[in-house]
């Protein structure tokens, strides 16, 4: 099983937040838009997908978690959406095409942590 985790955010600070409170214990990869992430979740097989809703480019969060969890490589892959969009059609949305955790910003980096140690178990 692999120990790396991708952080998809076009904003550096949060994906630098992220990364800080992740510490050593997982190899972290980083990704701006849709595209590049499932270029490099392709690559990299990643456990763990930290997604944005909104990015720049052709593709938007809920279309990236939709292409992870039709792919069949690429299913068990965990995804977690830490996104602003908090409305409750976005959450049911996010969880409906199979995102395991919804963080909405802001968010506590600590319990983003601690969903992340439980779903990995």
């Amino acid at each position: 099983m692999s120990n790396k985790i991708i952080i998809v955010d076009d904003n550096s600070d949060i994906r630098r937040m992220i990364r800080l409170s992740l510490g050593d214990s997982f190899k972290i990869l980083e990704a701006e838009d849709g595209a590049t992430a499932l270029s490099i979740i392709s690559n990299e097989q990643p456990r763990v997908v930290l997604l944005d809703v909104k990015m720049p480019g052709k593709m938007n969060g809920f279309e990236v978690l939709d292409v992870i969890k039709s792919t069949h490589a690429l299913r068990n892959v965990i995804v977690i959406m830490v996104t602003a969009h908090g409305q409750s059609s976005d959450y049911d949305k996010g969880i409906e095409l199979g995102a395991d955790a919804y963080f909405v910003k802001p968010f506590s980096p600590l319990q983003l942590v601690d969903t992340i140690r439980e779903l990995v178990k």
